[in-house]
Order: C-alpha cells, then sequence, then structure tokens
C-alpha cells in the first residue's frame, strides 16, 4: 500500500518544481482579481449578465473571470472598471512589501 503524504508535505514538494512558484502566483492574482470584481458587483446588485453587458462582454467570461479561470489584458480591467463604477489602479510593489 502506498503511504499518502501530509498536504505540507505534499505542497512543498510541487512548490519545490521548477516554475511552480511563478504559476502559484499567476494563479493567486487571477483569483484576487475575480474576487475584487465579484465583490464589487453584488455590492453594486449586479447580476454576472449585467456587468457584462456593461462591459461588452457575455456572461460566460465574466462568471470564468470571476472564478480566477482567466487571466485578464489591461483593456479587459479598464472595462470591468468602468462597468463597476471604479478607478483601475495598477502599480509595482517590490517583492519584500507584497503579501
Amino acid at each position: 500500500m502506498v503511504e499518502r503524504k501530509a498536504w505540507a508535505d505534499k505542497r512543498a514538494e510541487i512548490m519545490g518544481r521548477p516554475g511552480a512558484g511563478a504559476a502559484y502566483e499567476a494563479a493567486r492574482l487571477r483569483f484576487e482579481l475575480g474576487e475584487a470584481v465579484r465583490q464589487r458587483r453584488e455590492e453594486l446588485g449586479l447580476t454576472q449578465a449585467e456587468l457584462a453587458e456593461r462591459a461588452g462582454l457575455k456572461q460566460p467570461a465574466v462568471a470564468r473571470f470571476e472564478a480566477g479561470g482567466t487571466m485578464p489584458t489591461i483593456p479587459m480591467l479598464e472595462r470591468l472598471a468602468e462597468a463597476l463604477e471604479v478607478r483601475l489602479n495598477v502599480q509595482f510593489q517590490p517583492l519584500r512589501e507584497a503579501s
């Protein structure tokens, strides 16, 4: 029988692979952007279809974005920001300050 590894051990093994850190960071960014859009959409009382219409997108594209399934372009973020009545703010942070 194969011995099962603890999650911490498995994660350390995966993160030790070449490129794993960059892939994890990209996934984290997609998830955080999608979460921010979903929260703002809900604050405004909009459905995904209504946000899609405002932003010139299709509802499935909004759903994928909110789920962290796609990496948006800057023009897409600008359209979403306008549709969500917010200002898009893109910045660079030194890695030692980023959380």
